[in-house]
């Protein structure tokens, strides 16, 4: 062995002090999120949205105030991820599970999660008259274009020309009709009060996520009606790519179908 070279003794490996006052926090761990592993494929939003809701939660100081309605679908154990009252919900409807927590707690921020599948199929009938009412709750609408948790058929929001494991040579309009641009069906709805649309494919789409998010809670203060945010999401697995390629089929793809921004916003007045 040359003498120049060293051996690595214990003492060399141990890692560096950090002493607190040497450095600013700028960022941690929500308190309102579980400190567990997710289940969720690596590179899929569902995560990341979990994580942005609780920490809206937590920074609004509603913890102990908030209900979540968990879906059936990929997301069907989100309450063991959110360190909140959760309630689950038969497959499509959490809008009407949402509806009657309300009304019963209406103090309480009451929120469902839910898929494309869940909502814009089978639950598509209890969400558009649960916002017809103007039930004073919110719906986080996670659209990835395909039924993530049964292997990837083709959704009621799956792009023209996509191909599924349902449609194989890509959706054909003429056999199976277009998209349904969820947001824009129920912002015409008179109970919806705020309707938008955002991604998490990108830090600035994370940041316009979140202060959506933030709205929607805040607007439920009000007592004017539903909010809706539809949130376009990564499903890498189902897409048959990379995280990568995923968040570049967002922006090159699904946002000709479905744009993003605010579709119904509150009045000056309110």
């Amino acid at each position: 062995m040359q003498a120049e070279e060293q051996l690595l003794t214990a003492e060399s490996l141990q890692a560096p002090v950090c002493r607190d006052e040497e450095y600013d926090v700028v960022y941690h761990r929500p308190t309102t999120l579980v400190d567990t592993n997710m289940h969720y494929c690596p590179g899929c939003a569902h995560s990341l949205v979990h994580k942005l809701i609780m920490e809206v939660v937590e920074e609004m100081d509603i913890q102990d105030k908030t209900i979540g309605i968990a879906p059936v679908g990929c997301s069907v154990f989100a309450y063991d991820y959110m360190n909140i009252d959760m309630q689950e919900a038969a497959h499509g409807r959490a809008a009407a599970v949402a509806t009657a927590v309300k009304r019963l707690m209406p103090d309480k921020y009451v929120f469902s999660y839910q898929g494309d599948g869940d909502l814009a199929a089978i639950g598509i009938a209890e969400t558009l008259h649960a916002i017809n009412r103007g039930e004073n709750i919110l719906i986080v609408f996670m659209n990835n274009a395909v039924y993530g948790m049964t292997s990837g058929q083709m959704a009621p929001t799956t792009l023209a020309g996509m191909k599924t494991t349902t449609s194989p040579y890509g959706r054909d309009i003429s056999s199976y009709g277009a998209p349904i641009k969820v947001a824009e069906l129920m912002a015409n709805l008179p109970g919806a009060y705020y309707v938008t649309r955002q991604a998490v494919n990108s830090a600035h789409a994370v940041r316009r996520t979140k202060k959506a998010l933030q709205n929607a809670f805040q607007y439920q203060q009000l007592h004017k009606g539903t909010c809706l945010v539809e949130i376009i999401g990564n499903c890498p697995s189902n897409w048959r790519m990379t995280p990568l390629e995923a968040s570049k089929f967002i922006d090159e793809e699904m946002i000709k179908t479905f744009p993003l921004g605010d579709i119904k916003v509150p009045q000056a007045e309110s």
